[in-house]
Order: C-alpha cells, then structure tokens, then sequence
C-alpha cells in the first residue's frame, strides 16, 4: 500500500500526517505533491488558526524520499530537477504560512522529513527523536532550496556538520545546536503538544500573522520604509485588539475574531 497525505481538523487546528508507517513515513513524490497541495489550501482557510506536521505513529516522523523510485523518477540530472519541484513547493508553502505552524516530532526526523520540520515555526520534538541529513551516502547533495532551511536555523556550521559526516543526533544535541525548539519527554509528548497549540490558538490570530511577517522581514538588511514600520501599529485599528484590553480589564478570556 502507497503513502498518503492526511488532514485532520479539530477547532480551528488541522494536523497534516505523513502516513506512511511501513517506509517510516518516507515521501514519495505523489506524497510530496499531495504534501503542497494540503498546505497551500489550508492557507486559504481563514477558520485555520495553526496547522500541526507530523508523521503517523511513534516510529518516524519523516525519513525523506522515497528511494525506492529513484530508479524510474530521479537517477538522472533532469529527472532530480523535475523530481525536486514537488518538495520545494511543499517546503515553500509550509516556510511561507501565515499561519502558525508546529513541527511534531517522534522518532527519526531526516533528509527531506527533517527540510520539513526545519521550515515550521516551532518544533516540539520527543526526547528519542534522531535527527540528519545523510545524502552523502547516497553520493547526493541537498540543492540550495533544501538547503536554506537549515542554514537559516541552525548555521552554517551545523549544516555542514549534518551533512559532512552523515551522522545521525539525539534530541538533546538537536536542541543545543537549534535544530529543533524544544525536547519533551516520551511519556509527556502529546500533552505538551496540545498544550503548545492551545497557547497558539489562544492569541490574537491576526497577532500571530504579523508576528510572522515581521520575523521574516527583519532577516532581510534592506532598511524599512517608512510604510513598514507604519505597519508595526496597524494591531490598534483593531477588533482583536479592542477586545484583547477589554477582555483583560474585565479579566475574562478573550474570544479574537481575526479582525
């Protein structure tokens, strides 16, 4: 049986599953199509306030492509190419949400599983997740698309690491060197991970996407015109805001609207 692509919805949080348990939940490019179809659809989702990636079960959370297929879609320079248009879209689309997004991670979190969880905003790993990037021992390389992702996270040093030696990494080492947010306990994962959403749906969700916006473009040395740091103060002018001080001066919980 073929992987697939699985979205969940509970509330305003959808959860996008990696299923394929028997490959450790390796991507096969139909998979990897699917993968950027469900997220650039969810961006369209305005009742969508964070979108959890996962992979089905304990085991893994991702272990890249399929290589299984190489032989028929990617052992030539052209066929890569056309190969790697589908996994740059999926990683696109989850590196350009404007919606909060959690990475959760149990068990083995590599190749282009780990270029995945690299582009969400938080990643919540367990304490036995393992993590890496070991292309070179297929005589491959990461293009720059796969690529940026870590660079940005985790530096150059780190990436070269990873790569260079192909090795595989705890959870604890993963979280020293910023790979990942933070590193649970097994026994403690899937609480702390609702708790980690909830605190996420729980804010201004207009808040959120401008928190977003500005990260990025604070990564970018081009000096801010005068209509950007204007937006810095659009929160005021508000529904959400209003609410927000109302609800804390008449100490109640606020229910944000996203206008």
């Amino acid at each position: 049986m073929s992987g697939k692509i699985r979205v969940e919805r509970t509330g305003c949080v959808a959860t996008v599953v990696i299923d394929n348990p028997a490959k450790r939940n390796a991507m096969d490019q139909a998979m990897w199509t699917a993968m950027g179809d469900a997220l650039l659809a969810l961006e369209q989702e305005d009742d969508v306030r964070c979108v959890v990636l996962r992979g089905e079960g304990a085991e893994a959370f991702g272990s890249g492509a399929d290589i299984s297929e190489f032989s028929r879609l990617r052992s030539t320079k052209a066929q890569a190419i056309a190969f790697g248009r589908h996994g740059h879209r999926a990683m696109h689309a989850i590196q350009s949400s404007r919606k909060p997004t959690v990475a959760a991670i149990r068990g083995m979190c590599v190749g282009g599983g780990l270029e995945l969880a690299i582009g969400c905003d938080i990643r919540l790993a367990s304490d036995d997740a393992k993590f890496g990037v070991p292309i070179a021992r297929l005589g491959g390389v990461l293009a720059y698309p796969e690529l940026e992702g870590l660079v940005r996270v985790a530096g150059p040093q780190v990436a070269l690491e990873l790569l260079l030696e192909g090795r595989l990494i705890g959870a604890a080492e993963a979280l020293a060197k910023g790979v990942i947010s933070r590193a649970v306990p097994r026994a403690e994962f899937e609480s702390e991970l609702e708790r980690t959403v909830q605190r996420i749906v729980s804010g201004a969700p207009l808040a959120a996407r401008w928190h977003k916006k500005f990260v990025r473009r604070l990564l970018d040395a081009t000096p801010l015109s005068d209509a950007e740091l204007a937006e810095g103060y659009d929160c005021f002018d508000t529904e959400d805001f209003a609410e927000g001080w109302h609800a804390f001066l008449e100490k109640r919980t606020p229910s944000f609207q996203g206008k």
